[in-house]
């Protein structure tokens, strides 16, 4: 990993509670730099967006904008070549969040109050998976998480079972000068630019207004895989995993030539591919 320190943001809206992880962040992880704390969901979007830490601590229940809610929209910050979306890990008092979603990888958890020994080892995931992204291409032999939107989706129905989601069946999309409704699990990948976003099946190319941040919480996480802040990928539909020569992994989809790149903050997808 690189010289420089590990940089994080920590929100939760009990002012106790913060102080109480920052101290306990201080003993087992001294050279950590917490650059911003954060009352609110809202507040911690912000921050990250003007500190762009490598971690962020998010209290799942506040006020005005959960966790699970300010993870989706810190999920959908801007990257660039100096800053990847960052780490996650969300701050609970109830044990029934600690699902097994949080054991394979994609964000970690701690249980109020912190503990010293359950911290070391949330410390121990997030230096691995740190390290992981400085070097993208070593083998790690864990198996691959799964993408952070189903594990955002998990965490929503439990914080409210009623809410059941219903994920879009049909998109209706612009083809030549015809509106066309095309069955979701027909789309290949949905890729967009400043104004629309591509829609893609095997026989049809359409194009519609609606943004990656709004599909990525309206279509079915397990069928469909973020791979870059403008791609969404039917899961169903990759073909294959290969590199180009600047080592950016490529994934193929069934039926086309065209590769769509996969961002650095989503590598960890394909590890082992």
């Amino acid at each position: 990993m690189s010289n420089a320190p590990i940089r994080a943001v920590l929100a939760d809206d009990e002012r106790l509670m913060r102080e109480q992880l920052r101290s306990r962040l201080t003993e087992v992880w001294p050279e950590l730099e917490i650059v911003a704390e954060a009352k609110n969901g809202l507040e911690a979007v912000e921050l990250t967006r003007e500190h762009k830490p490598d971690l962020v601590f998010l209290d799942i229940r506040m006020p005005g904008l959960t966790g699970v809610d300010a993870a989706r929209q810190i999920a959908q910050l801007p990257e660039d070549d100096d800053w990847l979306v960052p780490e996650i890990v969300f701050i609970t008092a109830y044990d029934q969040y600690a699902v097994e979603a949080f054991e394979q990888g994609v964000a970690d958890y701690v249980l109020k109050p912190a503990e010293r020994e359950r911290l070391q080892l949330t410390v121990a995931r997030i230096k691995k998976r740190l390290a992981q992204r400085e070097a993208p291409s070593a083998d790690f032999s864990d198996s691959a998480p799964v993408p952070l939107q189903q594990l955002l989706h998990k965490l929503s129905g439990q914080i409210n079972p009623s809410a059941k989601p219903q994920y879009l069946q049909w998109i209706q999309a612009t083809v030549g000068q015809a509106i066309q409704m095309i069955p979701v699990e027909d789309v290949l990948f949905f890729i967009s630019d400043e104004k629309y976003t591509r829609v893609q099946t095997a026989k049809v190319e359409a194009l519609i207004r609606k943004p990656i941040k709004e599909l990525v919480d309206e279509l079915d996480p397990q069928l469909f895989w973020q791979i870059h802040r403008s791609t969404l990928v039917n899961a169903r539909a990759i073909d294959g995993i290969t590199r180009d020569f600047r080592g950016r992994q490529l994934v193929g989809v069934k039926g086309l030539t065209e590769k769509l790149e996969v961002s650095r903050s989503y590598t960890h997808l394909f590890k082992g591919m």
